[in-house]
């Protein structure tokens, strides 16, 4: 794949991107907004449904010969070698309780591995850009510029996750030998605290229970500012991993971490 042909997906994805944030946009802090619980107990909202299919609509305009995997619509296509996934509203939770704390999120997989991904945050007009090869880009008035920053030990680490309940549900509590050793754990943020990881704030990201919509955008992102992202085993994620993230900052911190994980 040419850099010309991601350059051009890219465009689409952000077309994609900027139209789902305008219909996210009026539903936030209305009082009014109804959330569904869904079959896995999570929320979803009119806003989530009407963001991807708005997304959906000019992803199969634009790439019809792609497949597409969203949240909240499902799968199709699964043929093709190029599949877009989508997660309308990453922190559905933190939406329909007013906090900016959420995303939207358009990756592109290329034979299951993540070449494209954007995070977005509609409130705050902050946007994450990675593609493969390429620099992580980081658009916003707020300040902060792309890049992670040196932390080679955990006692220096700052250390994050969505929630503590996340890491309860793990089938092992191994995590806590990490967590114990950070300097400090903030709790929150689903994609937004991956893109402060980007940006040099956070250090360590442990979760699970992760489907590949909530982390396909995060990988070109965070290889992209200089940190790396994989399973609690270590390995690269794609398409067929399983439900584990660990994402860092430092690279060097990578062994120490999947060797507490996996009780090593």
């Amino acid at each position: 794949m040419t850099k010309l042909q991601l350059d051009s997906y890219l465009q689409i994805a952000q077309e994609a991107v900027t139209a789902a944030g305008k219909v996210v946009r009026p539903y936030f802090r209305q009082a009014s907004l109804h959330a569904d619980i869904k079959s896995d107990e999570s929320p979803v909202t009119q806003a989530d449904r009407e963001a991807e299919q708005t997304i959906r609509s000019i992803l199969q305009k634009e790439t019809p010969e792609f497949g597409i995997i969203g949240e909240e619509y499902g799968v199709n296509r699964t043929d093709s070698k190029f599949q877009w996934v989508i997660d309308p509203i990453d922190g559905t939770r933190a939406f329909i309780t007013g906090r900016p704390l959420f995303g939207i999120l358009i990756s592109l997989l290329y034979e299951g591995k993540p070449v494209l991904g954007i995070i977005d945050q509609p409130i705050t007009n902050e946007r994450w850009i990675g593609v493969q090869g390429q620099s992580s880009q980081f658009i916003s008035q707020l300040g902060g510029e792309i890049g992670t920053r040196s932390c080679s030990e955990l006692r220096f680490a700052e250390a994050s996750c969505t929630a503590p309940e996340i890491l309860e549900s793990a089938s092992t509590t191994n995590w806590k030998q990490v967590y114990n050793k950070v300097k400090r754990v903030s709790w929150g943020g689903d994609c937004y605290a991956y893109g402060l990881l980007a940006l040099g704030q956070i250090d360590l990201i442990i979760e699970c229970g992760n489907k590949i919509w909530d982390w396909a955008a995060l990988v070109p992102i965070i290889e992209g500012a200089g940190g790396c992202i994989t399973d609690w085993q270590g390995n690269a994620l794609n398409l067929h991993s399983k439900e584990t993230v660990l994402a860092l900052g430092d690279p060097r911190l990578k062994q120490q971490v999947v060797d507490l994980l996996n009780n090593c």
